[in-house]
């Protein structure tokens, strides 16, 4: 709780600062745009927070994004396919996808940096490879299937949710009731505790373990989808690239510790905002752009030096007692 509200505390100090700099910072245009960014963003921070609370980590994700925002216009537009019958081809193969990183690490005991890092390359090189490295895109005949990216839910005459940032909201209920509510959840945390501990209590820790990537996998599916509906024109080569360091960053801002079996969905959340707020205090005040890249490490190594404290403070308190 301490976490979140440490958080939540650089979120309102971020939101006040700018709010103060630049007036046009509140205006409904940019609140619903930075709210579609938390959105899209949030989603695939939830999933890389469940492999990270396993003691993982999931390097794969821009490019799990970018394969699907390939697969999916070629399979409506090109071949021809229904909505439901594509959106099932991709389910099944980031299914497939998850299943595999996860067997790769509990199976054959290979560190999951590596498998999802050659994930990253391999998942890269195949969009690429199938679309021949052209543009791809919905065209006008998916206008109502891209609502789901871009369109709003009106609350004021001028304001509306962010489609987005809805279904992230329901991502969030339900990873956070599984987390918190469920006995796979309390699993997960024991496990990114102790996998050894874990083990021993009787846990299934390689199901577990693989439960969490395919929870990683769909969530980076669901951003794909979003992210492809949201642009309209996916460039094979660099669409989702360096996701993967929004998502570590904004689990790793929302309290998961990298060790594992610490983090909440609520503190994910969060953490994607404070990113998003960022972002666009860069652009809105004018601060040059290249420097986006530099603020996420810097947000990175922060969050790591916290918790590295942090642990050295209570294990400290702990060995007086």
């Amino acid at each position: 709780m301490k976490k979140i509200l440490g958080i939540g505390g650089v979120l309102l100090a971020v939101f006040v600062l700018t709010a103060a700099l630049e007036p046009n910072f509140l205006s409904a245009y940019n609140l619903q745009n930075t709210l579609r960014w938390t959105g899209l963003f949030g989603i695939i921070s939830i999933g890389t927070a469940f492999v990270i609370i396993t003691g993982g980590i999931d390097l794969s994700v821009g490019s799990v994004v970018g394969l699907v925002g390939v697969i999916l216009p070629m399979m409506l537009v090109d071949l021809g396919w229904s909505i439901p019958l594509s959106l099932l081809a991709v389910l099944l193969v980031l299914l497939a996808l998850g299943f595999l990183h996860g067997v790769l690490v509990t199976k054959m005991h290979l560190q999951s940096f590596v498998v999802t890092l050659c994930g990253l390359l391999f998942y890269r090189g195949i969009a690429r490879w199938v679309s021949g490295d052209a543009t791809q895109g919905f065209g006008a005949s998916f206008d109502g299937f891209r609502q789901l990216a871009i369109g709003r839910i009106p609350i004021t005459e001028s304001f509306g949710l962010p489609t987005p940032f809805v279904i992230m909201i329901g991502v969030a209920i339900i990873g956070g009731l599984f987390l918190n509510f469920t006995v796979w959840g309390r699993y997960m945390m024991a496990l990114g505790h102790s996998e050894e501990a874990a083990r021993f209590s009787g846990i299934d820790t390689d199901k577990m373990v693989i439960l969490a990537y395919v929870i990683g996998a769909m969530t980076a599916g669901l951003g794909g989808v979003l992210f492809a509906l949201d642009v309209n024109s996916v460039q094979p080569a660099v669409h989702g690239n360096f996701y993967e360091l929004y998502a570590i960053a904004a689990a790793v801002l929302g309290g998961c510790s990298l060790r594992g079996g610490e983090g909440s969905i609520l503190g994910v959340v969060i953490g994607a905002a404070v990113l998003r707020l960022l972002y666009n205090a860069i652009n809105i005040l004018g601060i040059p752009t290249q420097l986006e890249f530099a603020i996420i490490g810097a947000v990175i190594l922060v969050g790591v030096i916290a918790d590295e404290i942090v642990k050295r403070l209570s294990a400290a308190r702990h060995s007086k007692t």
